[in-house]
């Protein structure tokens, strides 16, 4: 099994102008396996698509992915031709991962996609890039889209591009199982995503599908210190079932390696991890992730 550690940068990541590229560039050196992006239309975060083509120009062996991209809204054709392009010109690099999108009315709004509508968009999107990606012709009719001998081209480089899927709901496990190639859970205890990861390899069996043992992650936000009164609060809004929420952030370096291994020895081997408070200079940046990979990178193999 190929443990593989990846860095990726929160919503609330304000490395939207040329520091992204300090960044990056330090990731590539430090040998991290990845770099994911994630997407919020109101926050100052980048958006991913742009930042990744942005990162992938500037690398030659680092990953990219998102964590996760909103599918429901986008034009799911012309976004397979773009991530194909990418892919092809990365080199094979591209690590795509899509969600239905936050509940926010704001994002919601911006996307154009009613809450209700949004789980059945997905699924049909996700289809059809998947046909753009693999058949020389795309022929689809579905409640959102209609395609009649559609040619999308160039292919990816990838046959095709490997989608992941993240959440811990029941409902998420199950389209898990049923559509994606690989499950990057987040805000989850170890116990979790070793119940989760069984019940999404069930799912997949019941459909004559199989997921890869490899294609077990997990995303782990983290801080170096106290945590943010406020981190803490909204976490605790979001797993309410929890009675210590500071176990969901590990607050050291020590502790972080620790919860990998816990991850590990369940069967994950691919992580993100992100920091909850990131460094406010480039100068800061590189000394952080350098200490990072002193204490990470051995973890791969």
């Amino acid at each position: 099994m190929k443990v593989r550690v990846g860095f990726g940068l929160g919503v609330r990541t304000k490395l939207n102008d040329t520091s992204f590229l300090d960044v990056v560039d330090t990731l590539e050196r430090l040998r991290f396996d990845s770099l994911w992006l994630s997407e919020r239309i109101g926050g100052v975060a980048p958006d991913p698509l742009v930042a990744m083509s942005m990162a992938a120009a500037r690398t030659t062996k680092l990953k990219i992915g998102m964590s996760v991209m909103v599918l429901p809204g986008r034009n799911p054709i012309v976004l397979a031709k773009e991530l194909a392009t990418l892919d092809r010109m990365s080199g094979g690099r591209l690590l795509p991962a899509f969600g239905l999108g936050v509940a926010d009315p704001h994002e919601q709004q911006a996307f154009g996609v009613e809450r209700s509508q949004r789980a059945k968009m997905f699924n049909e999107a996700l289809a059809v890039l998947r046909a753009c990606w693999t058949e020389e012709s795309v022929t689809f009719h579905g409640d959102f889209y209609n395609y009649d001998n559609l040619k999308v081209e160039p292919k990816p480089q990838q046959s095709p591009p490997e989608v992941w899927l993240g959440g811990i709901a029941e409902s998420e496990l199950k389209r898990v199982g049923r559509l994606a190639d690989g499950w990057l859970p987040s805000f989850i205890t170890p116990d979790e995503a070793a119940s989760g990861w069984k019940t999404v390899n069930e799912v997949a069996s019941e459909h004559q599908r199989e997921i890869e043992d490899e294609h077990f992650g997990v995303l782990i936000p983290y801080v170096i210190g106290e945590p943010p009164a406020a981190l803490l609060a909204g976490l605790r809004a979001r797993r309410p079932d929890i009675e210590d929420i500071s176990t969901l952030v590990p607050d050291s370096w020590e502790k972080l390696v620790a919860n990998i291994e816990q991850f590990i020895a369940v069967g994950a081997s691919k992580f993100v991890v992100i920091p909850s408070v990131e460094p406010t200079s480039v100068n800061e940046w590189n000394d952080h992730l350098a200490l990072a990979a002193e204490k990470l990178i051995p973890l791969q193999n």
